[in-house]
């Protein structure tokens, strides 16, 4: 299989800096062609950078005068605690989006005090580092900004490598880092990092430890201009999980460490990252968010971006249950009560489209007809206090699975994943709020109980949908809607009440799209490699392995897709998500 796990989007006429003595110097560089008075330089970091690396490895090279961390600018951490309270929670997982800011969590006296220390003294170089860092100087001549993928933060938090914003809790849990990451200290670095874009200087990449990459603000800008004129892929990322199967280690190349692979996460900007490779032939690593909030237009359209602002809002997957386990029985919530629950504006309607299945392979959907509400939860609530299992088969309905079935899950929709089964999941973006119900009465992989949300998931489900109304509404809706010479385009999805459209193809030879006024999401689901390219020759052709993920966006408004390499002259066939506008 030719599964590209690292995809890269070539700069050309640009070169980056690799290694902390390279970067050191070329800023040591910069520093001496200012010839300027005291100079002071702000080194803004996400949340998960490693300060310590940046102090030994950079801060220490520059052989400044005055170093601020930021624990000599940051409130006490008794005090940040009962700030960001409201929006941390005391429930396990689930938190409210905050609305507060990253000058929230600043102390003005001390900042106060380190800038009447600055104008009094005679400080030849000041360098402030971390979270916030360029709010504290009356005056920033060199303003670098360490950026971070999620992914990689939260593998960090697993390892207890970093801690929050002004929480010494690295060796606390995962869930609670990564809750307090999700819902505060993400939000309050995305917006500083909105902020103070235009006045950055340089760009600082440290996702691999002791491999920095460092380019200056105006190569960046080239670097995602080029992005959003072209088809490109995220990095995907893998993570095992208590139910994974085995069906992604051959397809898509994958070590043999883990004993399973659960997820792959092959188009979740939010956390994905992008890797570029200049001329240099140094790659960097960045966030994809970060085309998403400073060409957020030209990526998903004028009437998208109107609708969601700079949110990415449709969400590819992988669920991956051959030779593993089912999901969890789960429901999500409707769009008033993830609204006023946690502060999102739109909720987790998603889809499960079957890129393969093994064995008498199922899929849970929908609940049968004439049960009673209340026995079902109560059933529930005793299997998961210690009682006789669950009985879901019961309860819930549940369809053979074939390979290229399409089942839509619009939220409220009681359902999960059998075994046997390799799910393309299509959805919208807010992805964490899944209301477990019952997990088959199996420990996670830390060897604890995964959380079950049957208080909050009783308030949502619809109870109306049964095995009389799934299989009209929600399973394998196809519709054709198009032909041409050597082509079909069908209509999969998604549920009239969800924002996504699916469209699926199936072609021997060139496919035209049209962007139609939104960015498009598409996989490879059947076929060894296809071809996209631009009638006008306004990108490269971009090549596409079976199973990958990539993204068109809006600003491409016209594009082919073809059979190419081995498959040239076979039928393939590609699923295309885009917002219906």
């Amino acid at each position: 299989m030719n599964f590209r796990k690292n995809p890269a989007i070539r700069i050309s006429g640009k070169e980056c800096t690799a290694g902390w003595e390279a970067v050191s110097k070329r800023l040591i560089k910069h520093l001496e062609s200012l010839q300027i008075g005291p100079i002071t330089i702000a080194i803004e970091c996400y949340q998960g950078v490693r300060l310590a690396e940046i102090k030994e490895d950079l801060t220490d090279a520059l052989n400044p005068d005055v170093v601020i961390n930021p624990e000599d600018y940051l409130y006490e951490e008794q005090k940040i605690r009962q700030i960001t309270q409201d929006d941390v929670t005391d429930d396990r997982i689930f938190g409210r989006i905050t609305q507060l800011e990253m000058k929230d969590l600043v102390d003005p006296d001390k900042v106060e005090s380190i800038r009447k220390r600055l104008r009094n003294g005679d400080s030849r170089l000041t360098v402030v580092m971390g979270p916030g860092a360029s709010l504290i100087p009356e005056k920033v001549d060199i303003l670098v900004y360490a950026d971070m993928a999620r992914w990689e933060i939260q593998q960090r938090m697993r390892n207890n490598e970093v801690n929050n914003i002004g929480i010494q809790n690295k060796q606390e849990g995962i869930e609670d880092k990564y809750k307090r990451g999700f819902f505060v200290d993400w939000r309050i670095c995305d917006k500083l990092k909105k902020q103070i874009f235009e006045n950055i200087d340089f760009v600082l990449d440290t996702n691999k430890k002791g491999q920095p990459t460092f380019i200056d603000k105006e190569t960046y800008d080239f670097a995602l201009q080029q992005t959003i004129q072209q088809p490109f892929s995220v990095v995907p990322f893998f993570d095992p999980g208590p139910w994974g199967g085995q069906w992604m280690r051959e397809v898509c190349n994958l070590d043999d460490g883990p004993e399973n692979y659960a997820w792959c996460f092959n188009c979740v900007p939010e956390e994905n990252s992008i890797l570029y490779q200049f001329d240099n032939d140094v790659v960097m690593e960045l966030p994809s968010l970060n085309v998403v909030f400073f060409h957020p237009e030209e990526l998903l359209g004028e009437k998208v971006f109107q609708r969601f602002g700079d949110e990415f809002p449709i969400r590819f997957d992988f669920l991956d249950t051959i030779e593993g386990g089912n999901l969890s029985l789960q429901v999500h919530p409707s769009k008033e009560y993830i609204r006023d629950e946690f502060g999102l504006s739109y909720t987790q309607d998603e889809s499960y489209y079957l890129m393969d299945v093994q064995g008498e392979a199922k899929v849970y959907l929908g609940l049968k007809n004439g049960i009673d509400p209340d026995v079902m939860v109560e059933n529930l609530k005793h299997a998961n206090n210690g009682g006789p299992g669950f009985d879901a088969d019961q309860y819930v309905a549940s369809w053979p699975a074939r390979k290229h079935d399409h089942f839509l899950i619009p939220n409220g929709t009681v359902h999960c994943s059998g075994e046997g089964c390799m799910v393309l999941e299509i959805s919208a973006t807010p992805y964490i709020f899944t209301f477990k119900l019952w997990d088959w009465n199996r420990l996670g992989l830390d060897g604890k109980p995964r959380p079950i949300n049957i208080d909050r998931g009783e308030k949502v489900i619809k109870w109306d949908r049964d095995d009389e109304w799934v299989p009209q509404n929600l399973i394998n809706q196809f519709q054709k809607v198009d032909e041409g010479d050597g082509w079909v385009e069908e209509k999969t999805g998604l549920y009239e009440t969800q924002f996504i459209e699916t469209r699926r193809h199936r072609f021997s030879k060139a496919v035209p799209h049209k962007a139609n006024g939104s960015v498009a999401v598409f996989n490879l689901v059947e076929g060894e490699q296809a071809m996209v390219s631009s009638p006008n020759d306004e990108f490269e052709p971009f090549i596409v392995n079976y199973a990958e993920t990539f993204i068109i966006p809006a600003s491409i408004r016209e594009y082919e897709i073809a059979p190419t390499g081995n498959s040239r002259g076979k039928e393939i066939m590609t699923i295309k998500a885009y917002v219906r506008t």
